[in-house]
């Protein structure tokens, strides 16, 4: 995976953050969900190395190798907000201080809340199967909390932890074929530790918790995303059937918003890299005057 990226570890403060970074051109950060690495971008970064970018991709904090404070009890070290800091120190040390950024699953949050706290940061970004963490609690339905029970059973204290480290193989399914074998490997290592366990569900915590009160914030606030965003979601997961369009959800969020879905499972970047790059490149290769690129 990742054939000519670099490999780091770099201390961003509180964390330690594992990163690849790859290629030449503009700077592209691209953040993994749960309970993936960084890794799960093997088929997409090398893609958009060819297409002419500096590609950076870290480990969350908790996730994968990058390490995490202890746990408090707010939560407050596995925030969105911590998570953003995170990302902008490391691109500041790498020395880019605006970026373009794509999140997925719980990466797309912690995207989110870096285009949102510095958007003097974020040149565009693209958040995919996301939408914010207030509007799905406020559209809870018995399909929603049936389907997504998993938000609330990772709040509960102590209990998560220890049906997940009996037989983690068990918790996390994955087809090694279709993840590619290292990825695969990569993360089934990771899953394995009951540190990144931990941390792992107190993001679920933090997201139930003090992420939700940032978003409650910005809504109050009428705060919204200042720059370009793309909105694409897994037209075979169950985002759009248990919430209708993202777009109209988003658009109360973003005062330049666009988006559409990809025919491909909740993993999109291993499941479709090709589509997805395709999107992803249409999008920020656009002229700040939104104009396609020559």
């Amino acid at each position: 995976m990742f054939d000519g990226f670099e490999i780091a570890d770099v201390d961003v403060g509180e964390a330690r953050i594992h990163v690849r970074i790859g290629g030449d051109g503009p700077p592209i950060v691209l953040l993994h969900g749960h309970p993936r690495t960084g890794s799960t971008w093997h088929r997409v970064a090398p893609l958009l190395v060819e297409h002419g970018r500096t590609v950076v991709v870290p480990d969350l904090r908790g996730y994968g190798r990058s390490t995490a404070p202890p746990p408090r009890a707010d939560h407050a070290q596995a925030s969105k907000r911590a998570m953003a800091e995170d990302v902008r120190e490391l691109m500041h040390r790498l020395g880019h201080d605006r970026f373009d950024l794509v999140g997925h699953d719980r990466g797309s949050y912690a995207a989110f809340r870096l285009a949102m706290d510095h958007p003097e940061a974020v040149r565009r970004v693209a958040l995919l199967d996301c939408l914010p963490i207030v509007e799905h609690l406020d559209r809870i339905t018995p399909e929603f909390a049936t389907q997504w029970y998993h938000w609330f059973f990772f709040a509960q204290p102590d209990a998560p932890e220890r049906v997940i480290t009996a037989d983690p193989d068990s918790w996390y399914h994955g087809d090694p074929e279709a993840m590619g074998l290292e990825n695969f490997a990569e993360r089934r290592e990771a899953i394995h530790r009951p540190e990144v366990v931990r941390a792992m569900l107190e993001d679920y915590r933090a997201g139930l918790t003090v992420d939700r009160a940032d978003e409650e914030d910005d809504r109050a606030a009428g705060r919204q995303l200042t720059m370009p965003l793309l909105v694409l979601w897994s037209l075979r997961d169950d985002l759009e059937q248990l919430f209708g369009d993202p777009l109209a959800i988003w658009d109360a969020w973003a005062t330049d918003v666009r988006g559409h879905g990809i025919d491909s499972g909740h993993h999109v970047a291993e499941e479709a890299p090709a589509e997805l790059v395709d999107a992803l490149t249409g999008f920020f290769d656009e002229h700040e005057d939104g104009s396609a690129a020559p």
